[in-house]
């Protein structure tokens, strides 16, 4: 009597007693049911989230938060029989093994406080809502929301003074308004990821890599890559002071961040019309798709039809049927464009304000090769329903982008009328794809830069603005055109910023991305310059990449590498052969240029005196010739 009593007082603490299970088709049967538990929460909060993002209403944020919550206890709860149930480390089965050590990494949702995880999605839902409903009234007298009003005024327009006032108010319209939720955000989520066992939430993100040494190893390639950016920025300089003048533009080398055609400088691709080097037909065919009447609807067909013509798979019918491709006029969306899985092996879609521009096709294309991706590992388990790493899912679309910008592919599908080549043609085509892939860079670069600063509370809220523009001046040689404040939240102008999309995946995308492209080319028996392959039509090349797809994150995303470029390591190589003809005639470009700039930002308020005392100078010699009259 007295050994049971001893032994119910001893085991009333279970992890004295009970031993936890290593048995492989024990955990084998433990997974299966937490895959069918998992997809059905996953489904119920990516409808909502759905709902939402094509539909901003109160009532749908609610539903999203709750069903977000929902997700996040239901993580919680099979993480904690997990840990509680099995002695997962020491299963003799890798797979098994992996399974467990990516459903135990429940990230914020292992916030111990429910009443502040509840608050964790109830800010960002919150943001997101602000920073999709803002429009802004310029003094043209007429309203804009950014897409797709203003992303064509920054587009199209060449004059100074309207394009700093959309680039300016777009500004008060979101990031000022999103800073005190944004501090507070910071704040729940490190103390979600720190209740995780992770330092903070850059700390989780990075950890998606697999990899000891992914900080240097980012810091290695983008110094890699500096030099052919450094090229690039000087040409694009040079064209832009020849355009809008010298008073414009600060001694210290850097370019005003309005002039590039793009809301955050990010890609300088819409102004290629001012900076084309020669005056042969242009590679960017957006006036004869308007020509040929291309809907948008038209645009996801071609998309669709080059995946198709890989060997790969064709969209659902309840794509058609669900996706959202067009700006509804009856209801604020969120316009960024993004493709969504909802779990139930079905349902997939795109939610995108299609423009009809040969911008939006290649985003499309780049959309469409997240749903691809879907597809293919959409027979897995779902905790490996993600891409090897990060920036694999955003390099598959990307990749088949580079196929699709060559003058022979546009051709192929008739947006072209000849594909011959010459030095000439070359140059034109390489430089509109530099001013897409080899622009965005060192933004893809500083973004998370600048939050894993945030993050580690290296950066305070009352610096936020500071270094935002520190590391653009340092890295992008962009500079604000106006004085910037910590009254302002410039970061906050970018949709990924409340949306709390981590960014570093854009960066090793835009590398990857040509990797990948070389061993496909490879794959398709494509001869010549590495630039001018199309993997169009080419079942050898559609097979590896879509045995690459199948893996979805199953296996160590070096391991994935290794299939398709047959290497472990990502290298700039590939970019850097792709662009060598462009490297060089930049160089004789700009022999008589200054290379690079001052990492200082320059002072605003020298730059806005020296226009102003330019203003008053004209005005005074027009006075005076009046007089002399």
């Amino acid at each position: 009597m007295f050994h049971k009593l001893l032994y119910l007082l001893v085991c009333s603490n279970i992890s004295l007693c009970w031993t936890k299970s290593t048995d492989i088709s024990r955990a084998k049967k433990f997974l299966r049911e937490y895959d069918q538990q998992i997809s059905s929460v996953y489904t119920a909060f990516v409808t909502a989230a759905w709902n939402f993002n094509t539909n901003i209403t109160e009532h749908n944020r609610r539903i999203m938060v709750n069903r977000e919550l929902a997700s996040s206890m239901k993580e919680k709860e099979l993480a904690h029989r997990a840990n509680a149930e099995f002695d997962w480390q020491r299963v003799r089965d890798n797979d098994v093994v992996r399974q467990f050590k990516f459903l135990t990494d429940i990230g914020t949702a292992a916030m111990k406080n429910e009443t502040k995880l509840k608050r964790l999605s109830d800010v960002k839902s919150e943001m997101s809502s602000i920073y999709s409903s803002a429009k802004v009234c310029l003094s043209d007298n007429q309203c804009y929301s950014l897409e797709p009003g203003l992303t064509r005024l920054l587009s199209k327009s060449r004059d100074y003074e309207m394009l700093l006032e959309a680039w300016v108010k777009w500004r008060d319209a979101t990031g000022r308004h999103l800073k005190p939720l944004y501090s507070e955000f910071v704040e729940l989520i490190n103390e979600g990821f720190r209740d995780g066992g992770y330092n903070d939430a850059g700390d989780a993100w990075r950890s998606t890599y697999e990899s000891e040494t992914f900080e240097e190893d980012l810091e290695r390639l983008f110094t890699q890559l500096k030099p052919l950016y450094y090229q690039l920025h000087a040409y694009v300089r040079r064209k832009l002071i020849n355009i809008y003048g010298e008073k414009y533009f600060p001694s210290s080398g850097h370019i005003p961040a309005h002039l590039l055609g793009n809301m955050w400088s990010q890609t300088w691709n819409r102004i290629f019309d001012i900076l084309k080097p020669y005056d042969i037909e242009s590679v960017d065919v957006t006036a004869t798709m308007k020509q040929q009447k291309y809907t948008p609807l038209k645009m996801f067909k071609v998309s669709d039809e080059f995946f198709e013509s890989l060997g790969l798979e064709k969209v659902p019918q309840s794509f058609w049927d669900h996706s959202m491709i067009e700006k509804p006029k009856d209801r604020e969306v969120v316009c960024h464009a993004s493709a969504w899985n909802f779990y139930n092996n079905k349902d997939f879609r795109i939610k995108q304000c299609t423009d009809t521009t040969m911008q939006d096709l290649v985003t499309i294309h780049h959309e469409m090769g997240h749903i691809q991706y879907y597809l293919q590992y959409r027979n897995l388990p779902t905790i490996y329903q993600n891409g090897a790493n990060p920036g694999f899912h955003e390099a598959v679309g990307d990749v088949l982008a580079l196929s699709v910008s060559t003058p022979k592919h546009l051709k192929k599908i008739k947006l072209l009328k000849t594909a011959e080549r010459s030095k000439e043609a070359d140059i034109n085509f390489l430089l509109s794809q530099s001013l897409s892939s080899v622009a965005f860079l060192p933004f893809g670069y500083l973004m998370d830069q600048w939050r894993w600063s945030v993050f580690s509370g290296e950066t305070t809220p009352d610096n936020y603005n500071k270094k935002w523009w520190d590391l653009r001046c340092k890295y992008q040689g962009i500079s604000p055109p106006v004085k910037r404040t910590e009254e302002d939240f410039d970061p906050g102008a970018k949709y990924h910023i409340p949306a709390n999309t981590p960014y570093i995946r854009y960066f090793v995308s835009h590398i990857l991305m040509f990797q990948f492209h070389k061993a496909l080319c490879k794959e398709a028996n494509e001869t010549g310059p590495l630039h001018t392959c199309d993997i169009y039509q080419s079942k050898r090349a559609g097979k590896l990449l879509g045995d690459v797809l199948k893996l979805g994150s199953s296996k160590p995303w070096k391991n994935a590498l290794e299939l398709i470029v047959g290497s472990r390591e990502i290298d700039a190589k590939p970019l850097m052969e792709y662009f060598k003809p462009l490297i060089d005639w930049l160089k004789e470009q700009n022999s008589n240029e200054t290379i690079g700039w001052n990492e200082i930002c320059p002072n605003c308020a020298t730059i806005n005196s020296s226009v102003f005392l330019s203003s008053i100078f004209a005005f005074l010699s027009f006075f005076i010739s009046l007089l002399l009259c």
